[in-house]
Formats: structure tokens, sequence, C-alpha cells
């Protein structure tokens, strides 16, 4: 947003253009300011300053392999006093990734040519009573003897799960039955208005679960549109927050 108003603010002006963006001039000209005098800039904006390229040193001279926490402790064995989430953020805003060992696990993977549901929900996802918005999506979990798949039925009223299945192996059949236990323990009313909502995965099942979702109450099956993770974000929040209560 900062660039489209330096390329465009001789043309039209700072103010006729922060009137269209989601952003006050006074935003743009601190931001202009800071980058004209970077004394300007924050303790946390210098610090980071500095250590951004002794982040990209460590982790160009071992070959681009190093992970947060090995370039962290390197960085603390050099005398740098920081934390590792500090680490962490700053390798994201550079772009820096360590190499992961073993195969990556994909949990969405989208058949453009299937036959794919409108998105009734647009990212809204609040619901304005219980069984009127189910939001469905399934990830992995790491454990002692290997990755499991976890999928969950989640009301978006109260954000409670209503219906979850564990397996080693993302089939169709344990994504369906998470679908059928919410509605065997919900048993929401035939024609109520029930929107079932998944992302546009078309492996392990959800696709299918479409098919099935009229069945005992659902009265219309909602995709996410591409790119959106907001379906994600909501069930992963749930679980995380269910994980950490533990």
């Amino acid at each position: 947003m900062i660039a489209f108003i330096d390329d465009h603010r001789g043309a039209y002006g700072v103010e006729p253009i922060c009137k269209v963006l989601p952003i006050a001039p006074s935003t743009y000209h601190d931001h202009a300011a800071k980058r004209a005098n970077p004394e300007k800039l924050s303790a946390r904006a210098k610090r980071d300053t500095a250590l951004k390229p002794a982040i990209t040193r460590v982790f160009a001279e071992n070959f681009g392999v190093y992970g947060v926490r090995k370039v962290w402790r390197q960085l603390r064995r050099e005398g740098f006093t920081l934390a590792r989430c500090s680490v962490e953020r700053l390798m994201a805003e550079l772009g820096l990734q360590g190499v992961i060992r073993g195969k990556p696990v994909r949990t969405t993977i989208s058949d453009k040519a299937a036959p794919c549901p409108l998105d009734h929900v647009n990212r809204q996802f609040r619901a304005p009573r219980p069984n009127a918005l189910w939001v469905s999506d399934f990830t992995y979990v790491a454990t002692w003897s290997g990755f499991v798949y976890v999928a969950f039925v989640i009301d978006a009223y109260a954000r409670r799960i209503v219906g979850w299945r564990v397996s080693r192996t993302a089939h169709a059949s344990f994504v369906l039955d998470a679908l059928e236990q919410a509605l065997h323990d919900r048993r929401p009313a035939h024609r109520a208005g029930l929107v079932h909502h998944s992302d546009r995965g078309s492996q392990g099942g959800f696709k299918r679960s479409s098919q099935q979702s009229r069945v005992g109450g659902c009265d219309e099956h909602s995709k996410a549109a591409v790119g959106a993770v907001w379906t994600g974000a909501v069930t992963f929040t749930r679980t995380a927050a269910c994980s950490g209560a533990r």
C-alpha cells in the first residue's frame, strides 16, 4: 500500500489516494519520514535492521538448511542476545526457511475439474444460533508412532467441536465419520438452514461430504474460494486452544 502511494502520489496526491485506500495520510507520512531518517525508527525496528544481516549470514554459511532453532542457537553462540520468536519472525520476513526432513504433508489438494458447491459463507464465520453454520477441515498431528490425520467439524456459533475422527490415512470414510458424528449428536432439524462449509480440498472425502450433507439435517454445502485460508484458521484456532488446555 505504501509502495502504491509512492508510485501514484505525483499524479493524484497523497490525501485523495488515502481516501480510497484503508490508510490514513498521517500513517503514510510517518512511514515516509522513518524511511528518510532511520533515526526515527523504533528501538525494535532498529534492532531488526541490525539482526537481519546476521541471520542472513548464518543461514547462507550453513548452506541454507538451518531452521529457526539452529539459526537462533548459532547467534546465541556468537554472543547475540535475542529470543527464538524474534528469529522466527525475521526469517519469515526475509523469506528464509530451513530444510525439513521427510516428505511434506499436504492436506488440501484442489481438483479444479470436479464440480464444486458455491461459497455460501464468504468468509463470514459468524452464526446467529447453534446448528446454523458448521465449518470442517482436517489436519495432521505428529505423534510418537508417526503422523495421524484429524478431522474436525466445528459449530461456528460457539466454536465448539461437534464431530471429530482420527485416522492414519487421509481417506474418505474418516472425514465422513466426523460429519456423521456431528449429525448424530446435534440432530439438526431438517430445512432449518444448516450450512456445512469446508475448503476446496478434493482428497480425503470432503468433496464427497457435500453429497452426504443433505442426509440428516444439512441443508446446504459450501466450499471456500481458492486461496481462502479462513476455514483452516477457524478450525486451527479452536483445535490449538483445545491442545493447550490439556
